[in-house]
């Protein structure tokens, strides 16, 4: 799937000026405040972004929030940058402030659809347009969805956890699930994804299919207990396809208390830091990186398309199964992640540095694999 292309040409000089200062940029760059202002330059605010949390991801803080602010300010608009920190009446009540203060776009990171349909209506009503970042509002009214090709996600996990379970030697392994939050639309992409390629192994007796659960707002916690009781009662789970980094690591940590780790191979998403230790460390198989400052310039150039009165430029559309209707969509490419490849990715695009994955005892790890 192609690439989104800049959409106006003051947003295409501002994204390159991005591209060039944010590629010695790392993500551990993070805040801890919940609100940030893109630009110092006078006036009301333009365009106001919804971040969801900080208990989903590490990336909306560590991640997403520079580059946005990042390209906004080089492009010179005044953007407000907010986390409703997995609140939706927050998340709300922040829509509205930045409605006040004159904002004419929004970019919502939606908690669950019922909520941000309700924001993307309250805007509407006050003449605001609306863009869904990275999660696609089911019976919201958005003007375009920026994200990444999330069936194409869940599928490279189907695909990296057949890999390493072949690699292993298993005969008819079981297969455990352990899904991302039910009310989010990507969780049901992802597993749409991999369950295209597990569901015939499961079909022709390759693989066995084993529990298969669903963790309420991706909640490491919560997916760590939900882990153990699966493993407790399918103490022959050979296998995990765990839906981002977070959760698998939380199932690594149920693992070593059984002295299972590296014997029970996993997947991940996100290409977080820890994510990247576990692959180097042999416990896990692959993750999904999907490179978050391209998707915060394509959702940045649309936003500025659209304040100025344009239309952004899409390269696709994906269905709202609650509207059936197409919501024009700028999604971009995702990519596996293994040892063989992590150097040439994740490390040169400096999204995770060599001091944050190779540190203490990963270090032997990364000499190995060369990481440098």
């Amino acid at each position: 799937m192609r690439r989104s292309v800049p959409l106006v040409a003051t947003a295409a000089a501002g994204l390159m000026a991005l591209a060039a200062c944010s590629s010695s940029s790392t993500g551990s760059n993070s805040t801890a405040s919940t609100s940030s202002s893109a630009s110092s330059s006078s006036g009301g605010v333009q365009v106001g972004v919804l971040l969801p949390d900080t208990q989903s991801s590490t990336r909306w803080e560590s991640y997403d929030r520079p580059f946005l602010s990042q390209a906004f300010a080089a492009a010179g608009i005044k953007a407000v940058i907010d986390n409703a920190q997995g609140s939706a009446s927050t998340q709300a009540t922040q829509a509205q402030q930045m409605i006040s203060q004159g904002a004419k776009v929004l970019l919502l990171v939606n908690l669950d659809s019922g909520s941000g349909a309700a924001i993307e209506r309250n805007a509407a009503a006050s003449g605001v347009k609306t863009i869904d970042y990275d999660r696609l509002t089911l019976g919201g009214s958005a003007s375009v969805y920026v994200s990444f090709n999330n069936v194409t996600v869940g599928m490279l996990q189907g695909q990296g956890l057949v890999t390493c379970l072949k690699a292993k030697g298993y005969t008819k392994p079981k297969v455990a699930e352990l899904n991302g939050s039910p009310t989010d639309n990507n969780a049901t992409l992802f597993a749409q994804g991999y369950n295209s390629v597990l569901n015939p192994l499961y079909a022709n007796g390759t693989f066995v299919k084993g529990p298969n659960q669903s963790v309420p707002q991706w909640n490491n916690q919560q997916g760590g207990v939900i882990f153990e009781g699966m493993l407790t009662t399918n103490p022959d789970i050979k296998g995990l396809l765990s839906a981002n980094d977070g959760l698998g690591g939380a199932a690594l940590a149920i693992l070593k208390k059984n002295n299972l780790e590296g014997k029970v191979p996993f997947t991940g998403q996100d290409a977080t830091v820890a994510g990247m230790q576990n692959i180097l460390l042999g416990y896990q198989c692959m993750s999904v990186y999907k490179p978050i400052k391209v998707e915060a310039a394509a959702a940045a150039a649309a936003a500025i398309a659209i304040l100025h009165g344009q239309a952004a430029a899409v390269n696709g559309s994906v269905t709202d199964t609650t509207t059936h209707k197409q919501v024009q969509a700028i999604l971009e490419t995702p990519i596996a992640v293994t040892t063989a490849n992590m150097e040439a990715t994740v490390i040169k695009d400096n999204f995770d540095t060599v001091a944050q994955v190779c540190a203490g005892a990963v270090a032997a790890a990364c000499t190995k694999y060369g990481i440098h």
